[in-house]
């Protein structure tokens, strides 16, 4: 009797054994995360409420107001959020404009889409610098009427606390640029 209790701790142990190293193979052996992973990794590090001025080259009128960002990490952080508004100014859509972005992964590519106050959705693809403090985003297609819509954006990390975005619309075929220095506001 003694053997047989013996013999069957003995199969227990063996068999803990092997389902611990098997578990240990399984976790050792996961895969290296993807270049769009990686970027939206560095993409989501900028969640929070950021404030800045920004300039825009060819409407000088433009130039100087105060923007106010959010950036929020949603969906179990597959998705992040980023919306823009003029720093003071109410959440009204009837009154104000305040684009929505939305950046995710998906597939094997970094991708934006832009809710623009313009009416439409353009789709952008990104990708990272190989230093890993810019995430830029090429115009990939577009919802709705393609006549003035947002076509390039380009996201700079300076630090924690400091990033500029640098967005181009374009107006019918005419691009406008606009440049946003942002700092940290938590």
């Amino acid at each position: 009797m003694k053997s047989r209790i013996a013999l069957s701790v003995l199969f227990v142990l063996i068999a803990a054994a092997t389902f611990a190293q098997s578990d240990a193979q399984k976790s050792s052996a996961a895969p290296a995360p993807s270049e769009a992973q990686k970027s939206f990794t560095t993409m989501k590090s900028l969640a929070g409420e950021w404030e800045g001025p920004v300039t825009v080259a060819d409407a000088p009128e433009m130039s100087g107001a105060k923007m106010h960002l959010s950036l929020r990490v949603t969906s179990r952080g597959n998705a992040l959020v980023h919306e823009f508004q003029e720093a003071g100014t109410p959440l009204d859509a009837t009154k104000y404009d305040h684009p929505v972005t939305m950046l995710y992964v998906d597939g094997e590519q970094l991708t934006l889409i832009h809710y623009c106050d313009a009416g439409n959705r353009p789709r952008m693809t990104g990708k990272m610098s190989p230093d890993g403090k810019t995430v830029e985003f090429e115009f990939k297609d577009i919802s709705g009427s393609p006549e003035y819509h947002m076509h390039h954006a380009v996201f700079t990390l300076i630090d924690a606390n400091h990033h500029t975005e640098d967005w181009t619309f374009m107006m019918q075929d005419k691009p406008m640029h606009a440049h946003f220095d942002l700092q940290r506001k938590n």
